[in-house]
């Protein structure tokens, strides 16, 4: 896969990998901003090596449905997702991160998503582990949350939770969800030392393959970059 190999190109790494994805187009004004910060401090404490990947700074295009990721394993879109994703493959955990904007991730986080169908069609997150972070002015923060954490998942990685923070609750309330992104940051480096077991959501994943891969048969023609590795995984 040519964006992860290029990552890798003269490039050796011992330490454990976290990326932070901030989406929030408000810059060093977000309190989302102040979440991440938080968590990845939290990983830092407990050993790891931290990047963080503010997508709402670079240009990341609509997707356009072209199938090239499927046939070829890579988007062939010249943009910054390439580099972004070859960043977010090489890492072992990922904190995901947007303010609530109609009860949604915002533009330049769903951009990403969109972006993502040749991770979710070959699991490319396996073995990955993730948590993510929210603000909201009035509510919503677990709809969100559970948006993002269902990226990761339906990438083929695990999630730990995540944090979310209803501002209308007050300074307190940011307080609190600051404090809990720190220890949520800390727990993901344990997660992933200890290699965690989430039995619901890997039988989920199973089953997702299983039905998935009727998918790819019936695209087996034209989806071959999705097939060859399917097969080489030993899923179909």
């Amino acid at each position: 896969m040519k964006f992860i190999d290029n990552f890798f190109k003269n490039k050796e790494r011992n330490n454990m990998k976290i990326v932070g994805i901030l989406s929030s187009p408000r810059g060093k004004k977000s309190n989302t901003l102040k979440l991440m910060d938080a968590a990845l401090d939290g990983a830092v404490e407990t050993g790891a090596e931290v990047e963080v990947i503010d997508v709402a700074k670079l240009n990341i295009k609509f997707c356009i449905a072209c199938d090239a990721c499927h046939k070829k394993g890579e988007c062939t879109i010249k943009d910054d997702f390439n580099s972004v994703m070859g960043k977010i493959l090489a890492a072992d955990g990922i904190i995901l991160s947007s303010p609530n904007y109609i009860t949604n991730v915002t533009a330049q986080l769903k951009v990403l998503f969109d972006r993502s169908p040749l991770m979710v069609h070959e699991q490319l997150f396996e073995g990955k582990y993730g948590f993510s972070l929210t603000t909201a002015g009035s509510g919503e923060a677990d709809f969100v949350l559970d948006l993002m954490n269902n990226y990761t998942k339906a990438c083929g990685g695990n999630t730990i939770g995540g944090v979310g923070c209803v501002m209308s609750q007050g300074p307190s309330a940011l307080e609190a969800a600051i404090e809990k992104s720190r220890e949520m940051g800390k727990d993901l480096v344990k997660a992933i030392k200890e290699k965690r077991q989430y039995p619901e959501q890997e039988a989920a994943n199973k089953a997702w393959r299983e039905r998935f891969k009727y998918n790819l048969l019936a695209n087996k023609d034209h989806w071959t970059h999705n097939c060859d590795y399917w097969i080489e995984k030993g899923w179909m």
